[in-house]
């Protein structure tokens, strides 16, 4: 019989990957990566395909040796325990349920291969099916229900063995976009609830900006940056992660003096921008200033800190309103706007754009 704490009580345990490196051929699929999930956190994994994200699930699972380096739980080496003793629980991408079986025997699954007994599994399904709110659901087979209460089925088979790690690999992608908000929410109230430490595997920016805690963005193997949601978007370290976390439109310049802690760029387009950044430039250097759409205003005025744009067309897209504007070298600008009631789209032809009050470019070298 099994003997594990209710999910109100069990401590959360951190996660520890040490030097974790995994290769193939000459190749390396994951590159020394290092990273600790605060017991209770949820960290997405998020970058571009084939940048060693589900590699590195699949060493946490159990799933794959890797090369070299330690995947620790609490303060236990877990590298050479199987995947069914690691009490890691998983929700595949595509769910992973058993056909024949109902939703109740796919629940008790896991519980049944750990030698609880019937009555106890009787009693555990039960819990769970309430959990995610299917009480009615038991005895239905996978084919007869949505993919929303199917996702909740492998979530509730995932938590009834009550794991110490829950693993999620791309857990939203079958799922429609109203939905996936809908299942976003229930994941995060139920790894709350349990008390869980979390790692979610994701290529979708939106999904991990709304439902982690903080977010690895990897590259070719590499964690590029480790931070919160906000510090992701707002401080992003690399030119890479600032391309790929949101839109940005990206402004060739020269640093041509340095002032209070900023440095004074003239941007190619002729406009004059004073931009913090923690990266070090000297004068006469060329960048690239990154800045996102929602912080550029539309104006017709000229200044110094301004630039002429040709405005084509303009969005609207929910409670926003998308310029498409063309600066004075070519270049394509994008400004975002709250759009007012009734506010469908904008006035085409000359203006000028510049900073919004409370704008924060990034400045990068040139990749």
């Amino acid at each position: 019989m099994i003997q594990t704490a209710p999910p109100e009580t069990r401590s959360a345990q951190p996660l520890t990957l040490d030097g974790v490196t995994h290769s193939y051929g000459s190749g390396f699929a994951v590159d020394n990566v290092t990273l600790k999930v605060k017991g209770g956190e949820l960290v997405a994994l998020l970058g571009p395909s084939g940048c060693g994200k589900t590699t590195l699930l699949r060493i946490v699972a159990g799933f794959i040796q890797q090369t070299n380096g330690r995947v620790i739980i609490g303060d236990r080496p877990i590298d050479e325990l199987p995947p069914n003793r690691r009490e890691i629980g998983i929700v595949f991408q595509n769910y992973a349920l058993f056909p024949h079986m109902t939703v109740a025997d796919n629940i008790a699954y896991g519980l049944a291969a750990r030698g609880m007994s019937r009555d106890e599994q009787a009693e555990r399904v039960k819990e769970m099916l309430g959990i995610v709110q299917m009480q009615t659901f038991g005895d239905r087979k996978p084919k007869q229900l949505s993919g929303g209460q199917q996702q909740r089925v492998a979530l509730a088979r995932a938590l009834a063995i009550r794991p110490r790690i829950l693993l999620l690999d791309e857990p939203f992608a079958a799922l429609d976009k109203n939905l996936r908000l809908d299942m976003q929410i229930e994941i995060k109230r139920l790894q709350r609830q349990f008390a869980l430490t979390a790692i979610m595997v994701t290529h979708d920016q939106d999904e991990a900006m709304s439902i982690a805690d903080r977010i690895a963005v990897m590259s070719q193997g590499r964690i590029e940056q480790l931070g919160t949601p906000v510090e992701i978007y707002d401080e992003p370290e690399t030119l890479f992660v600032n391309n790929f976390i949101g839109s940005s439109n990206l402004l060739p310049g020269r640093v041509t003096g340095v002032e209070s802690g900023t440095y004074v760029v003239t941007l190619d387009n002729g406009a004059v921008w004073s931009i913090a950044s923690r990266h070090a430039f000297t004068v006469g250097d060329a960048v690239v200033v990154s800045v996102r759409p929602e912080q550029l205003l539309l104006v017709d005025q000229p200044g110094a800190d301004r630039f002429p744009v040709d405005l084509k067309l303009s969005l609207p897209i929910g409670g926003d309103l998308i310029h498409d504007a063309t600066g004075p070298r070519g270049e394509a600008i994008k400004v975002a706007a709250p759009r007012r009631p009734g506010e469908g789209f904008g006035v085409a032809g000359s203006h000028f754009c510049g900073l919004g009050p409370h704008a924060r470019p990034a400045l990068f070298h040139p990749a």
